[in-house]
Order: structure tokens, then sequence, then C-alpha cells
């Protein structure tokens, strides 16, 4: 299964993705919330907001491979929803803006072609 090849990986982010949460609030002394400190904001946010899109957007992935889409474009849906994912994440901890737009642009554009897919594919 591809959606299993993207699923590990982007596991591995998320795991990256709570490690810095934590090392933020080790360094800063703050157990809950942020604290005000816009580091940790920046964290925690990158952490939410990956948890907010993948989960929803691999299931599209895994209904798309589940119905027999082709394995070439599973593999282009998949790494453009990877890339989005790293760009958002490396431009949330270094206040990267045109990063960090083009990351949701990625992400969404994966959401909304698989959307498609779907539609496409129940009705032909």
């Amino acid at each position: 299964m591809i959606v299993s090849t993207f699923a590990a990986i982007l596991a591995i982010l998320y795991i990256q993705l709570s490690f810095r949460v934590i090392k933020l609030r080790k360094a800063k002394r703050i157990s809950l919330g942020d604290g005000g400190d816009a580091s940790l904001q920046a964290a925690i946010r990158a952490h939410a907001n990956f948890i907010e899109y993948v989960p929803f957007s691999l299931i599209m992935l895994f209904l798309l491979e589940y119905q027999g889409l082709s394995s070439h474009f599973c593999y282009i849906l998949g790494s453009m929803l990877l890339a989005g994912r790293f760009c958002h994440s490396y431009a949330l901890a270094d206040n990267l803006m045109k990063l960090r737009v083009l990351g949701m642009m990625l992400t969404f554009l994966t959401i909304l072609i698989s959307a498609v897919m779907l539609l496409v594919t129940q009705v032909f």
C-alpha cells in the first residue's frame, strides 16, 4: 500500500513536531499552555495544524488507493501532502511566511484534488 509509506513518514514528522514542543516546554519551564512565548506558540500550532490536516488527508488518499487510483497518482498526492507538511512545519519554526503559505497550499491542493477524484470515480 502506497498510503502506508506516507503514513509512516508523516508519523515520524509528527513525533519530531511533538518533541519540538516538549523541548521548548522544558527549556521555557512551561508545562501547560504557551505562557505567552512566541516560539512555543509557533511549535504548538505547527503540531496542532499537522494533526488537524494529516489524518483526514491520509484517509482520503487511502480511499483513492482502495478505489484503484493509479499508483503514480497516489504517489504524487502523497508527495504533495508530505512536502506541504514539511514546508509548513519548517516555516513555523523559522517564521517564514512564504514557505508556510506554500505548505498550506500543497496541503489544500492534496485535499481538493483527492475530493474531486473521489467524486469522479463514483460518477464514472
